[in-house]
């Protein structure tokens, strides 16, 4: 009887540290890109996923328009941003 509640304890304890390890984190990362990727704004320097960097041109509900380069403009989802390298001061 006692072996078989110590083997319980110690599968509930690897899946509380599994959580507290893996899964929580993973959802924190989330939730910092999504909340980035939520108040993206025109003037923002972006990198996205495929590694371009642009300055926001404008900002749709689910899309934005990058300025890249000598003023190529390019349309990307909101969701392909990777990070924003410097906000606008406006």
């Amino acid at each position: 009887m006692n072996a078989a509640i110590a083997n319980l304890l110690l599968i509930v304890l690897f899946f509380v540290m599994f959580y507290f390890l893996l899964i929580r984190p993973q959802q924190k990362r989330q939730r910092a890109i999504q909340q980035m990727q939520a108040n993206l704004k025109k003037g923002d320097k972006i990198i996205t996923i495929g590694g371009l960097h642009g300055i926001i041109d404008s900002v749709d509900e689910d899309k934005i328009i990058v300025r890249a380069g000598d003023g190529t403009r390019l349309t990307f989802d909101r969701s392909a941003v990777r990070e924003v390298v410097a906000e606008s001061k406006a």
